[in-house]
């Protein structure tokens, strides 16, 4: 493959990649020519992703490697298992999140505010850390996380999710100061509502349905489809000279002002 968005021999690990959103963002990548390896915590999910991403290529271009993002223990050995299995990271897509926590910040336990603020965000300092080695030897590389519109705005159901998600975009400008000099970007992706299974209480009524309807400007919420494209250009030198951004997929209902 040859042209725009060709990922020909680059090396992608994602984490929260055996579904939705992330197996999308990684069978984009892999259709572009890169290998990539997905995590998640369930081995048996990993295969089955694996093997559908490897069918639609045609290919042997996807691995997965089970690993719970918020241990850092297992993380090094994720990544040295990419290292085993495909080679030097080129491309790192933190999905992985968490919110066991739903309802008032004033009311959640200690340990549900650790758990979302590790996973959330220090995994992916610690990813970060584990991967730009490998970036900086090549003078090029791509860090990408997703956060969520849930970090331009309070909540008063989600509000210590949308808290970790406003610092990880913190984390991102930062990232992208400090490893520019050494050719790697960095960039976070915002969701709005899609329609996965982890945000499924915020789509599955008819109530979600008819806000869908009617305050959405596209009409509709988002599918884990609509991410592989910007993972794809975030990925890739066509965005080259993007770093520090925070972009916003939403059906238009998070416009700048």
């Amino acid at each position: 493959m040859t042209g725009l968005f060709d990922l020909t021999g680059r090396v992608a690990l994602l984490t929260g990649a055996s579904r939705g959103m992330g197996k999308q963002m990684a069978l984009g990548l892999a259709r572009q020519g890169a290998t990539v390896v997905i995590s998640s915590r369930k081995q048996d999910q990993l295969d089955l992703a694996a093997d559908e991403i490897n069918d639609h290529c045609g290919a042997r271009r996807a691995y997965g490697v089970a690993a719970n993002a918020g241990r850092e223990d297992e993380l090094k050995a994720l990544v040295a298992r990419t290292h085993d299995v495909a080679g030097k990271v080129d491309i790192l897509i933190g999905n992985a999140g968490v919110n066991p926590h739903y309802g008032p910040i004033s009311e959640i336990p200690d340990e549900a505010y650790e758990k979302i603020m590790r996973t959330n965000v220090q995994a992916n300092l610690w990813l970060t850390r584990m991967v730009v080695p490998d970036m900086a030897e090549k003078k090029r590389g791509s860090l990408i996380f997703t956060a969520s519109v849930g970090a331009l705005k309070p909540s008063s159901m989600l509000g210590v999710y949308g808290m970790s998600k406003l610092t990880l975009i913190g984390l991102v400008r930062n990232l992208a100061l400090e490893y520019g000099p050494q050719g790697i970007r960095a960039n976070a992706i915002c969701p709005g509502v899609v329609k996965t299974d982890f945000a499924r209480a915020l789509w599955d009524s008819p109530e979600a349905g008819e806000r869908a309807r009617t305050q959405v400007p596209l009409r509709r919420f988002g599918e884990p489809e609509d991410f592989a494209g910007v993972a794809v250009f975030l990925a890739s030198d066509e965005s080259s000279f993007m770093t520090g951004q925070a972009l916003t997929l939403c059906g238009g209902t998070n416009m700048w002002a």
